[in-house]
């Protein structure tokens, strides 16, 4: 194997991203990731019902989907979509009540 020109350690969303990014640039880059497979905090899994998918981690990315590095490397043509859940956020309250913000203004 040749020395590559770059090593990054983990294959997370900015290990990936910084990767591709030097891979674009004619860098020849090695990742190195110490889980079975990619994605860092950020994988989705159907282990509590086929029919439903979750995040395993962490799941808000809004500052993902603004970036101008991310939409520099056209995932659209890999297949990326990107998804919205109907609530942006909620803070339950130990009363029951929850506070919850909607893409919606009016909702909100």
């Amino acid at each position: 194997m040749a020395t590559p020109d770059a090593v990054v350690v983990g294959a997370g969303p900015n290990g990936l991203v910084a990767a591709n990014v030097l891979a674009d640039a004619g860098w020849d880059v090695l990742v190195l990731e110490a889980q079975d497979e990619p994605g860092g905090a950020v994988r989705s899994d159907r282990g509590l019902r086929p029919e439903y998918v979750h995040d395993l981690f962490s799941a808000f990315y809004p500052l993902a989907a603004a970036s101008p590095v991310m939409r520099a490397l056209h995932l659209e043509r890999s297949g990326l979509r990107w998804s919205h859940a109907p609530a942006v956020l909620a803070h339950p309250l130990r009363d029951g009540r929850c506070a919850v913000l909607s893409r919606d203004p009016e909702e909100t």
